[in-house]
């Protein structure tokens, strides 16, 4: 039986027709209405002038994009600038970007070297920040240079700072920065190569205060501060939005040989799930390496917990939300341990994921220098110029930190890459953003992407 004339009325009103550069397509309202109301795309399903004179082909990319949410295998005969300057036109961007590097994405089983981003000048990278969507952020020298999400293009502008220490991406075109021998943290501007904000640290001797370490939640900033005198320092909790003064935790004093109090945080890192803030520093002398790792609590100012740590003392430290543990690399032993965050307050110790037997007899500090991150439900540590995988392999289900007693836990190890991929200069940095992962080496004045080979350009 033939459709009806009013329905077939109410099929031919959905279809929209349009004439791009002379050729044409047709879809839906309902297609076009997902490319949002701001977009070209959206306006046309309402008017009557449907022409645009632009390039039929990557319309044709662009509305396979908005059909299936992903780019068809035909867009990889064209170049990502030219996508990127066309969705730009329709506004329709963050399409493209969440189709092209989305966090969920990310596979860390299936990474691989795929670019090498250079970097101008003679320095190396000292500081690496990127966004959820992997804009890149690296300081190098006095200059901090930037790449976009497709790292295509980038800019470079030059700061106050003769070294950048430490670095944290507020959004695509803003960052803080700070540094170990200049007073205070400043807010940039990296479009536009301005300071917006200063932020300074009022010690009791009144003396310079200099950034030690940057960390960041939803809703707060956390720069750690040291005195120009080295003899105090203190966390300071900042509104994100506003950058006004929150709160002030940790502050420390130093009198005598104090040496507890004399480490100021060198790693902040927020735990959402605890809504509690990760600070770790350590101090170093002739006989030993000592170190300490805070969980505040930044409403009340208060410790949750505290790990003292002098047998294989971390060389660097990090936690998971995912993965509800803190992770460290040994300065002795160069082995990779964990402490399950879900005994939270309990008598925790370190539980060694290699080799244990070096915790207690390592001497030669084989880890100096390493790095470990978490990322997604991984564990990433830089060893010399290799990179380890550690996944956690699940036994059964987890139980809650009221759930009682818990299960063993058991992680493995991969190496990361193809073949071609190991090897190299010491790694300096580990960073993650969108679905790939940035990775620096001591002496090279590059970044390297890591990314799924099957993804992207």
């Amino acid at each position: 039986m033939p459709p009806s004339k009013s329905k077939s009325k109410s099929i031919d009103s959905n279809i929209v027709t349009i004439d791009v550069g002379g050729q044409i397509f047709q879809t839906t309202k309902q297609t076009l209405a997902l490319a949002g109301p701001k977009s070209l795309l959206s306006k046309l399903a309402d008017s009557t002038h449907r022409f645009i004179d632009r390039d039929p082909e990557l319309f044709s990319i662009l509305l396979s994009l908005l059909r299936t949410g992903n780019l068809p295998s035909k867009a990889k005969a064209f170049d990502i600038e030219d996508l990127i300057e066309e969705s730009k036109f329709y506004n329709i961007e963050s399409l493209l970007i969440n189709s092209q590097s989305n966090p969920s994405q990310f596979d860390a089983f299936s990474l691989e070297k795929s670019l090498i981003l250079p970097l101008n000048g003679r320095d190396s990278p000292s500081a690496i920040a990127t966004t959820n969507y992997g804009t890149l952020h690296v300081s190098h020298g006095s200059k901090i240079t930037s790449f976009d999400w497709s790292m295509r293009k980038k800019s470079t502008i030059l700061t106050h700072f003769t070294a950048v220490d430490s670095l944290l991406a507020l959004s695509p075109g803003v960052a803080a920065a700070g540094a170990t021998d200049f007073s205070g943290l400043q807010v940039l501007d990296l479009e536009n190569g301005y300071v917006k904000e200063t932020l300074n640290w009022e010690n009791v001797t009144r003396s310079s205060s200099t950034v030690q370490a940057i960390g960041s939640s939803d809703k707060h900033l956390f720069v750690s501060f040291e005195s120009g005198r080295r003899n105090s320092n203190s966390i300071m909790v900042y509104d994100i939005n506003s950058l006004k003064p929150v709160n002030e935790i940790g502050q420390n004093e130093i009198y005598g040989t104090d040496i507890e109090s004399a480490i100021p945080a060198t790693k902040l890192r927020w735990v959402s799930s605890y809504n509690l803030l990760l600070a770790s520093g350590s101090h170093s002398d002739i006989s030993k390496v000592t170190g300490n790792i805070k969980f505040w609590d930044i409403r009340s100012g208060n410790v949750a917990w505290e790990v003292k740590d002098e047998v294989d003392c971390f060389s660097d430290v990090t936690v998971s939300d995912n993965l509800s543990a803190i992770y460290k690399v040994g300065i002795n032993s160069g082995e990779v341990s964990y402490m399950d965050l879900r005994k939270l307050g309990d008598s925790s110790e370190w539980i060694c994921l290699g080799d244990g037997r070096k915790m207690v007899n390592g001497k030669r500090k084989e880890g100096f220098g390493c790095k470990i991150e978490c990322h997604a439900n991984q564990v990433f540590c830089g060893k010399g110029g290799e990179i380890e995988l550690w996944s956690e392999i699940v036994m059964g289900s987890r139980k809650s930190r009221e759930g009682g007693t818990l299960e063993e836990r058991v992680f493995r190890k991969n190496l990361m890459g193809r073949v071609t991929d190991m090897g190299g200069s010491k790694i300096t940095n580990l960073s993650f953003g969108g679905n790939k992962m940035f990775v620096t080496r001591k002496g090279q004045q590059t970044v390297e992407v890591w990314q799924s080979s099957s993804r992207g350009f």
